[in-house]
């Protein structure tokens, strides 16, 4: 499919170097597993707000001593867990009577056109920085946002009534100034501390805001731990799980396909399948059903059959730091357990024990996908007999078939086990579509980090980055000469290590970054179609977690999300 033209974003501003607050986690998986601790503090301790100041400092020690954490934490640990405490009265508050407090650091300080007056930043939205898209997002939903910073002005703001919860973002210093206002007039206040306190270009945690300002218990999920529901789902698949959700597996060839089966995966396929079907059910505390699990297992049996096939036709000795199926036992033998789990998958399905319009419905969404993988991997089977330059859009097109489709059937899953209606359906597609080349765009930027860049290349595969690097080089004929030799897979060693020092030259990294933030904002923006505010907030949730990266750059993020106001295309990289 062809998409459509997107105009040049911005030139991704060059990252400044900046010492890292030493009392504050400086990566998002660390951030967010102390946030996670601190949410069940809260529930087994049976905190209730306002916390005075020495409450919350004692907690606070109980918890930074609980996580093992060293004590230069504890102011951090301290604001966070107020936070948490207020959690759930911040989502009973209607948008409409919450405020959105940005800090005027979050700007570029000596590009920024935006003038002053009492109320702090008048926003010229000249798209510099976040500040604009945090500002319209919020005050989309009903905030007021102001972007200024004082304790002062906050007590003001509160006394005026009109205010009933404060998301606020700024320093630990200032968070710290404004808490005995916010104490005193107990008044809902979640606060997401900046990481650093230099009080110009800082950098925050943008996927914590974005969580924050659409909190809502009209989510019946937003309390849902998505981490203990991942390690429930991996769970699945010991051997056990395994047994009793496909029975036994008496012969050789079956324990091949069920060992096969439990080593070492992600289990996106299968946590997304659940994810749905909870955000879909009344109450998603409910214990999942031996229904679900099966479906949940069919789709990993579906994905673990596709990488026997791809290891084949790829050629490929390892898989997850081990031998690959075929090198270990042959590719005959290989194939065959392809086939089964293919077939364990149907036979999954049609024993799940949901309705038979629901069985047929889920039957005909896995042959579909199946279907478009297949076609997926024959263009790139077509492209290896006479290896010539892609453009990116025709790449992209194969991620789109490969990987969207994977994680459309496992999404299409959940969604049909719940009963979900057609339109609900419609969006998962389209979610699925920006979500898995997302995705695929990242594994072709670890590539890049690992050094790993030219492996596809070598393997038959098309790259995105070889793709955007050929377009790029237009302009220059040696350079031309040079990447169209390394699409036709001529290049000596050196060459190809020439190849890949022209990625940086031509800052291929960044433009695939630009891409991989469109796609995943294009997913953003299919939820907003979604009425159900359940299913929204958890695959809100839900691409958190699989895009969870360390924060480098506040700003430089904008820049790639900037793209989000348009529809994402390979153009925009250009």
């Amino acid at each position: 499919m062809q998409l459509p033209i997107m105009t040049l974003p911005r030139a991704v501003p060059v990252q400044r170097e900046r010492k890292p607050k030493e009392n504050i986690p400086q990566t998002r998986p660390e951030r967010e597993s102390v946030r996670t601790k601190l949410r069940q503090y809260v529930i087994d301790a049976k905190l209730v707000a306002p916390l005075s100041i020495a409450d919350l400092r004692r907690h606070s020690e109980i918890c930074v001593e609980q996580q093992g954490l060293a004590a230069i934490f504890t102011d951090y640990v301290g604001v966070l867990l107020n936070s948490e405490v207020w959690r759930d009265q911040l989502a009973r508050v209607p948008y409409e009577r919450r405020l959105l407090l940005l800090p005027k650091c979050m700007r570029i300080e000596d590009k920024c056109p935006a003038p002053f007056d009492e109320f702090g930043l008048l926003c010229k939205q000249c798209g510099l920085c976040t500040i604009q898209e945090l500002q319209e997002e919020a005050e989309r939903l009903g905030y007021a946002v102001l972007v200024a910073e004082g304790s002062a002005l906050v007590m003001a703001i509160i006394e005026t009534g009109k205010i009933d919860a404060i998301v606020g973002v700024s320093c630990l210093s200032v968070l710290e100034k404004a808490f005995p206002y916010m104490e005193s007039a107990a008044i809902p206040g979640v606060a997401i501390p900046l990481l650093q306190d230099d009080c110009k270009d800082v950098t925050v945690d943008l996927e914590w805001i974005w969580e924050t300002i659409h909190l809502t218990s009209d989510d019946a999920t937003y309390r849902l731990n998505l981490d203990s529901l991942r390690g429930e789902v991996k769970a699945w698949f010991s051997d056990e799980s395994l047994e009793e959700i496909m029975g036994p597996a008496p012969t050789q060839t079956e324990q091949i396909a069920r060992a096969w089966l439990a080593k070492n995966g992600k289990r996106w396929r299968p946590f997304l399948t659940a994810c749905v079907w909870k955000s879909m059910v009344d109450d998603p505390d409910v214990t999942v059903p031996i229904s679900l699990k099966k479906l949940a297992v069919a789709a990993e049996c579906f994905h673990k059959a596709s990488l026997v096939h791809d290891d084949i036709e790829d050629n490929d000795d390892l898989r997850y730091g081990e031998p690959t199926l075929h090198s270990e036992q042959g590719v005959a033998v290989a194939l065959n357990v392809g086939d089964l789990l293919l077939g364990d998958g149907y036979a999954l399905i049609a024993d799940c024990g949901l309705s038979a319009e629901q069985r047929i419905a889920i039957s005909k969404v896995a042959a579909s996908g199946h279907r478009t993988l297949c076609l997926g991997q024959g263009a790139e089977f077509q492209w290896a007999k006479a290896p010539s330059p892609l453009t990116s859009t025709q790449v992209l097109d194969i991620f789109r078939k490969k990987t969207s489709t994977a994680f459309e059937v496992a999404l299409q899953f959940g969604a049909l086990a719940a009963d979900c209606d057609t339109a609900v359906c419609g969006i998962i597609s389209r979610f699925s579509d920006a979500l898995g080349v997302a995705y695929q765009i990242r594994d072709d930027l670890e590539d890049m980090v690992s050094g790993e860049s030219l492996s596809d290349l070598k393997a038959m595969r098309p790259s995105l980055p070889l793709a955007l690097l050929h377009e790029r080089v237009r302009g220059n004929p040696q350079h031309r000469e040079l990447v169209d030799r390394a699409w036709r897979k001529e290049c000596s060693s050196e060459e190809l290590e020439q190849v890949e020092k022209l990625f940086t030259e031509y800052q291929i990294g960044d433009r695939c970054r630009v891409l991989q933030e469109s796609y995943k904002e294009e997913a953003i923006r299919c939820l907003t179609e979604l009425e159900n505010p359940s299913v929204k907030g958890l695959l809100r949730r839900v691409i958190s977690k699989i895009f969870t990266v360390e924060v480098k750059d506040w700003c430089s993020e904008f820049e790639t999300r900037n793209a989000a106001g348009r529809s994402p295309s390979p153009q925009a990289a250009r």
